[in-house]
């Protein structure tokens, strides 16, 4: 689920991950974060597992440890970058190793990986700096990749949220046309400017994209326990938090207290080739 406007919501020129304020404000909240967000898809943890020369991987921007520790599961070792302090320290408590640092900036200090994995991050990292760094520090035949669960309102549920934030955010490009919108084509461009970024690297081989539908179903409550992670209501004040909380909450009440979300989980990959 990216956390940034969707398309049309912002200046082409203004790139995600100038927005430092925004990128490292999902800290504020970590425990609530690493509780809420949904997880991966194990078929897709799977595939990158089995598609790697070894089981050693660093999560860029691994928050809280969410993704990390999947790969742990399926018998990998992880060291974690992260540049919020918050979120790295939850990270380490649940068992990742953990370097406080945005990617761009981290120092390897001559470690190398048979894969660099982004699990909602990757839009907050410089894309070229971050496709060229990766190069450096994957092994070859090492994998990159870059990758974002991406949910679609049911219309219904779009157009009750809707009508919440237009009250509540008359500013908020969230409007009922934009929400109705999201889903894996609104990120297009996202994704198409992620592959053009690794092909920049000259490193790899062509990048593909891999794709995986699900669906969750959210009770009332699940629903408002994550819906302050996201990054259009982490820096909010929190009566204005609390108004939209209260709304969206009456929203799912009218529709007998929960609803199912069909999510897409899109991958950037990409080889290492030389």
């Amino acid at each position: 689920m990216p956390t940034i406007p969707p398309a049309g919501g912002r200046p082409a020129a203004d790139e995600p991950h100038q927005h430092r304020g925004a990128a490292e404000s999902f800290g504020s909240d970590a425990e609530r974060y690493d509780r809420a967000r949904p997880r991966y898809p194990d078929a897709l943890v799977h595939r990158i597992v089995t598609a790697v020369p070894g089981p050693e991987v660093l999560s860029v921007g691994c928050g809280t440890g969410i993704d990390a520790r999947q790969f742990q599961a399926a018998g990998c070792t992880v060291l974690g970058v992260e540049p919020d302090a918050r979120m790295a320290d939850l990270a380490r408590r649940g068992g990742v190793e953990t370097d406080v640092a945005t990617f761009e900036a981290w120092d390897a200090g001559g470690r190398s990986f048979d894969a660099v994995v982004a699990a909602q991050a990757w839009h907050w990292i410089d894309p070229v700096a971050g496709a060229a760094k990766a190069a450096r520090v994957l092994r070859p035949g090492g994998l990159l990749a870059a990758f974002w669960n991406v949910f679609q309102l049911p219309p219904d549920v779009a157009e009750a949220f809707a009508a919440v934030y237009a009250r509540v955010l008359p500013d908020s490009p969230f409007n009922a046309q934009a929400m109705r919108k999201q889903g894996p084509d609104a990120y297009r461009a996202l994704f198409a400017k992620a592959a053009d970024r690794i092909r920049e690297a000259g490193a790899f081989a062509e990048p593909e994209q891999w794709r995986y539908d699900w669906e969750w179903t959210y009770t009332r409550d699940a629903w408002l326990d994550q819906l302050p992670t996201h990054g259009t209501l982490t820096q909010l004040p929190p009566d204005q938090l609390q108004e939209v909380l209260t709304g969206v909450g009456a929203a799912i009440d009218a529709m007998g207290g929960s609803f199912t979300m069909p999510y897409t989980t899109v991958a950037v990959t990409a080889e290492r080739t030389r």
